[in-house]
Formats: C-alpha cells, structure tokens, sequence
C-alpha cells in the first residue's frame, strides 16, 4: 500500500478523534452550563446549605474546597521541588536516575481510590487521627506531587549547563547555586506543575471522601482535626437526591462553579508557563 494514503489515512483519524473529543468537551461544558447557571446568584454562592444541600447555598462547601487545596498545594510545592533537585543535580548514575523516573511516573499513574484508601488505613485506622481536613490535604499533596516533580525537573534541567559553571566561576558552591540560580529559574515550573495539580485536586472525590469530608453538618473548621465540605462530595449528595427538582438544580449549580474553579486553575497554569517561558527566553 502507497505509504501517502497511509500517511494521509492516518491523518484523517487523528482529526476525527480529536474533534469528536472536542465535541464531547464542548457538549458537556454547554450542558452544565446552560442548567446550572440560572441556580446561581449572590444568595447561592454566600448562603450555607440546608437540609441536606436542597436548599440554601454552597458557602461552607467553597470555602472547604480553597483550604483544602490550598494546604495541599502548600505542602506539595516544596516536596516537589526539592525532589526535582535531587533528581537532577544529585542523582548522576543512570540506572538510578532511570529508576526515579519510573517510579514518578508510577506513582502519577495511581488511581485517586488508592490513595484515599492508604489515608483511611494509615491515618484514620492506624494513627487514629479521624475525619480531619489536614490529612486530607496531605493525601492530595501526595497525589498531586509526581505533577510538580515533573513540572519542577523539566523546567531545572533544561537550564543551560552554563549557568551552574558560571556560578562556579563566581565561586558558589553547589548549594549556593541551588538556591541562587536553579530555583529562581526553576520555579516558573513547579508553580505550572503546582497549578495543574490543583486544578485536579479540586475536583477529586476519592482521595478525600472518608478521611477529610462530611456530606453534611460541616461548617468552617475551627482546627486542623476537623471534617470540612467540599464540592465535589456536595454534588455528589446532591445527585442521590435527583428525584428532587431543587436538590437537581443545585447539583448543577454547583458543578458549575466547580469546573469554573477547575479552568481557572488550569489557565492560570497555562499563563504561568507561557510567562516564566517568555522570561526565560529573554
């Protein structure tokens, strides 16, 4: 067979794939937003939820939502910044820097019940901490983290090799460049990886659902070892009522502001690495 008609079969394929994915995305994003946006006011995103979520607002569960990403985030980015370090200003023989690679890329490929699942065994069963919304935040740091390593190492170990023999020339030491040069020219990377990372984290169920989160009851958290009210655990309550018009109503809603979140994060990552791409050009 003419190896043009399998070049331009192949192609066409890849077209079609991509804009039925496209039209999938396209669908769904115009469907929760065409039944979502008229449940969404002032009213609804600053009121609390009653009776189970069917009435009153998702204040408790947005706000549960940020603090929980939030410290996931803040735990997160120097893990994963300094293991990208390590990886690739430490780790010199090959075999083993392969191997470090592997196991990144394993552990990104965990499925997100796997980690909730060694959070409730661990900290709730072993440790006994309880429902607590800081050791949730610390499951989806741990499930977020391969992102910012990868993010993290590709940004510091395309930096020209010239730039650490210029800081030996200066007279800094290893760890001197680390912090003088790898870093500040690094961290455009880890904050996209963090960003992108977050973006999915605000999204997960899983991880979170019997380690961190309440269905209902949950307000503001007074303390670290309290459950909190998230989003996703909020729709997810409000779909097993679909019976109801209001309770369907608000889950649509608050999917909504859900994926709103979510894109935002996502482009915030785009623009971060647009821009510390742009500076590094310079």
């Amino acid at each position: 067979m003419n190896r043009s008609y399998i070049n331009r079969g192949f192609i066409f394929l890849s077209k079609a794939a991509t804009l039925i994915c496209l039209a999938i995305l396209l669908f769904l994003l115009a469907r929760i937003t065409f039944n979502g946006i008229a449940g969404i006011d002032f009213t609804f995103l600053l009121s609390p939820s009653k009776n189970f979520g069917t009435e009153g607002g998702i204040l408790y569960q947005i706000t549960g939502t940020l603090l929980i990403i939030s410290f996931a985030g803040f735990i997160g980015l120097p893990l994963g910044l300094a293991t990208a370090i390590f990886q690739s200003e430490y780790i010199k023989n090959p075999i083993l820097q392969k191997t470090t690679k592997i196991l990144i890329y394993g552990l990104n490929g965990v499925p997100s019940i796997i980690f909730g699942i060694f959070g409730l065994i661990l900290f709730v069963n072993i440790l006994d901490t309880g429902i607590s919304w800081i050791i949730g935040s610390v499951i989806l740091s741990f499930m977020i983290l391969p992102t910012i390593i990868l993010a993290s190492y590709q940004s510091i170990h395309s930096i020209p090799q010239s730039y650490r023999e210029n800081a030996s020339a200066l007279g800094l030491n290893q760890w001197q460049t680390i912090l003088s040069v790898l870093i500040p020219q690094g961290f455009g990377g880890a904050v996209t990886g963090l960003l992108l990372g977050l973006a999915r984290a605000a999204g997960e169920i899983a991880p979170i659902m019997f380690i961190a989160t309440a269905f209902s009851g949950a307000e503001i958290p007074r303390s670290f070892f309290e459950p909190v009210a998230t989003l996703p655990t909020h729709i997810l309550a409000l779909a097993q009522q679909a019976t109801d018009p209001q309770a369907l109503q608000n889950a649509w809603a608050a999917s909504l502001v859900l994926l709103t979140l979510v894109m935002i994060l996502n482009g915030l990552g785009l623009y971060s690495r647009i821009k510390f791409n742009a500076l590094d050009l310079r």
